[in-house]
């Protein structure tokens, strides 16, 4: 029976992004109506954990908005993680807080951090069309950083942003060059405020995605469908489970709503598949 892996996201500080990446509702410049807040308390963060166990994640995910990293924000994943894994046994901690470098990293990594999520997002070549403030390159070498301090790598993308089939291969290329142990593959969610207003991709063509990704990936690896799910495969799922998907987000993400979990949960069972209850 397959095992699926679950992963749940906890977005410890929310839109408070200064950078212009156009898919983003996190960025200030485009006032999306999202909740923002300023850094959530440890204590919460523990509490969600446990719940999010209790779901059978085994992914546990810290997210900041912002660029990068910076003193403040290592400190504070750091303890967070710290108190986590002092409570909840079983859990792969990830940290999601942008570019990074080899000491802050290696700090997380001290502190209870088991791998770092650091997406490419899409082609180098179409990312300058959809964010200006930073480079592609900056996020190529944070995932690079990564790999050399020991942490699992975490790293994926976002498709159907108005990217040609050409950038779509070049992101999957990038990523299977990096060798990641976990890839989530997100779905564009379009928002009003933001500046792409649609999104150019039908199921079919994330199935597409998926196969392609699998035999680049390897069959050992975690290949995750997290965001734009419920908008892509609703009632669907199967099919993205056997193109090659083996594990998926449960619950809300950074400022959308998710399925609630235990439907998500009801949906495995139903299609005869078993959730992983260890991490690889």
């Amino acid at each position: 029976m397959k095992q699926i892996f679950l992963c749940a996201i906890n977005n410890v500080l929310s839109g408070t992004c200064q950078e212009d990446c156009k898919f983003c509702t996190q960025s200030v410049r485009y006032h999306a109506d999202i909740e923002r807040y300023n850094y959530k308390s440890i204590e919460q963060i523990v509490l969600e954990a446990k719940v999010a166990k209790s779901n059978g994640a085994l992914g546990y995910c810290l997210v900041t908005a912002g660029k990068g990293l910076d003193d403040k924000k290592v400190d504070f994943v750091a303890r967070a993680a710290q108190a986590i894994k002092g409570e909840i046994e079983g859990l792969n901690l990830i940290a999601c807080n942008g570019t990074a470098n080899q000491e802050q990293l290696r700090y997380l990594k001290n502190h209870g951090i088991d791998s770092y999520n650091h997406n490419l997002e899409t082609s180098e070549r179409y990312y300058a069309e959809i964010c200006t403030t930073h480079a592609w390159s900056e996020r190529y070498e944070t995932c690079e950083n990564v790999k050399s301090v020991g942490l699992a790598l975490c790293s994926g993308g976002i498709f159907g942003m108005g990217e040609t089939t050409e950038d779509r291969d070049a992101l999957l290329s990038a990523i299977a060059s990096l060798s990641p142990e976990s890839t989530p593959l997100n779905f564009y969610h379009p928002n009003p405020a933001l500046p792409i207003q649609t999104r150019n991709i039908n199921l079919e063509e994330a199935l597409a995605i998926i196969k392609k990704a699998r035999a680049l990936l390897g069959e050992d690896k975690l290949l995750m469908v997290a965001g734009g799910r419920e908008l892509l495969f609703n009632q669907n799922e199967a099919l993205m489970f056997e193109a090659g998907a083996n594990a998926m987000v449960i619950g809300n993400y950074l400022t959308t709503e998710g399925i609630d979990a235990r439907s998500d949960i009801s949906m495995l069972e139903a299609l005869g598949l078993s959730i992983a209850t260890a991490c690889h």
